[in-house]
């Protein structure tokens, strides 16, 4: 009788995983098996008599040699190391200050979570609009009335992309705020108050309680944050749809590109599992930091 009812809730908790592992076999395992099976062959959209011949890794190795697609990388990690370091860096400043107690606490929390809140689509035409060459905000604030000193922020190389940063840092601090602000809330009052009756300033306390017991949620507001920041798209799409010349060009966008605008599925498919394997490999480094710190809190 005991075997049977073991046997039966084995059995239910596994009808209860069927529905989860389906979802993750049609939304994730098929389109990156897909992806890689694209980018094994030449496929060129618009001319079907061409068919779709099996090329193995000349994609793959083409995508090696390409110039663009190396600068394009480099890009990426900037963009990713930039973003993330502060998004992270502001994100803690954040979650310290609403985890203190003071008036309106629940409203600055919940305004706090408006630029989160609000699609990357329209957070990045606002932002667009910003650092517009006529009318921005950005040119108002540094030249007031003087019009013929407007800068095209966009237009330069340098401050474009550091546009998208911004933008991008502006949209998803919040995010890492509240990733942060879970892990400061699990923080027992009693260690604060034996590190008070020890003399311990602030900046110990800090250093010495906080930022030891709040590592696994940093870690994993980084994981999310740089798998997210790795996958930009809809901000260089819409800020500076790469440019000027190529110098906001990521991976993501330049696999848009190559597929839409060129038709090269085949080698745009490349370009996407490429970013897929990248992320995959840097959430596995992650994931075993994680691990490893929360095996040593335990012990």
């Amino acid at each position: 009788m005991k075997l049977s009812l073991i046997a039966r809730e084995r059995i239910f908790a596994s009808s209860l995983l069927v529905p989860c592992f389906l979802f993750v076999v049609f939304f994730a395992l098929y389109p990156v098996s897909y992806s890689f099976f694209l980018s094994l062959h030449k496929i060129i959209l618009g001319l079907p008599s061409l068919g779709q011949p099996f090329v193995g890794l000349d994609n793959y190795r083409d995508l090696f040699h390409d110039q663009v697609a190396r600068h394009s990388l480099s890009n990426t990690l900037l963009f990713v190391f930039l973003s993330t370091f502060f998004e992270l860096l502001f994100g803690l400043i954040i979650a310290l200050v609403i985890n203190r107690q003071f008036r309106g606490r629940g409203l600055v929390r919940a305004a706090i979570l408006v630029p989160w809140a609000i699609p990357t689509v329209v957070s990045s035409q606002m932002w667009r609009f910003i650092f517009n060459d006529k009318y921005g905000l950005v040119n108002f604030l540094f030249y007031g009335s003087h019009t013929s000193l407007y800068a095209a922020w966009l237009a330069n190389p340098l401050t474009a992309f550091a546009a998208i940063v911004i933008a991008d840092v502006w949209k998803t601090s919040s995010f890492a705020a509240l990733i942060i602000l879970a892990g400061l809330q699990l923080i027992p009052d009693e260690l604060y108050e034996a590190a008070e009756m020890d003399g311990a300033s602030e900046w110990q306390q800090f250093t010495q309680i906080t930022l030891p017991l709040i590592k696994p949620a940093l870690l994993i507001a980084l994981l999310f944050r740089t798998m997210d920041a790795f996958r930009v798209f809809d901000l260089v799409f819409v800020m500076t749809q790469g440019g000027p010349g190529d110098s906001t060009n990521v991976l993501q966008f330049y696999g848009y590109k190559k597929i839409f605008a060129e038709g090269l599925m085949g080698y745009g498919s490349t370009i996407s599992v490429l970013v897929f394997f990248i992320t995959f490999i840097i959430a596995l480094f992650y994931l075993k930091l994680i691990g490893t710190s929360l095996f040593q809190e335990k012990q």
